[in-house]
């Protein structure tokens, strides 16, 4: 089956960032989108749509940095059912959002412009152990010397927004 879901809009909230107890950052949030159109009797109507989305990884700390309440982003990622018992004993349920690809949209006003951030190292783990289990680490390409005094960052050139 194929469960592919890709979304553009905007953050209702500020990232909440925390961390697995194996090290992986985990950032929710939600998002807003709107659709516009004409009802039978010609008036021009609004849709609005909110979603909660989750990032993991390198995705969510460079979300946290970067985007904030009212960010312009589009998004793909799949789509996940909820399921829990609330206090009163009923049985409550929503869809959410996993982001596997973030791209920030907008202009300096809004959020940074470009930059597509991908986290596929969730894709095949079932829900129930995403929290459990730490990230696999990809291998860091080879460094070159440097050229100067300049301190050596441990960021791919791929991560930077700008």
């Amino acid at each position: 089956m194929y469960n592919k879901v890709i979304l553009a809009g905007n953050l209702t909230r500020d990232i909440e960032i925390r961390y697995t107890p194996g090290g992986a950052a985990v950032g929710n949030t939600g998002l807003a989108t709107n659709r516009k159109f004409k009802d039978q009797s010609g008036q021009q109507k609004e849709e609005v749509m909110f979603i909660d989305i989750t990032f993991f990884g390198r995705t969510a700390e460079i979300a946290n940095q970067y985007l904030h309440k009212g960010s312009k982003v589009l998004v793909d990622g799949r789509l996940r059912l909820d399921t829990w018992t609330a206090q009163d004993g009923s049985k409550r349920s929503k869809h959410s959002i996993i982001v596997e690809n973030l791209q920030m949209i907008g202009g300096k006003d809004d959020t940074v412009s470009g930059g597509g951030y991908g986290n596929n190292e969730y894709d095949q783990m079932p829900s129930d152990e995403m929290y459990s289990q730490p990230a696999p680490r990809p291998q860091a390409a080879p460094r070159q010397e440097p050229v100067s005094n300049i301190p050596e960052i441990d960021i791919s050139e791929d991560e930077i927004p700008f």
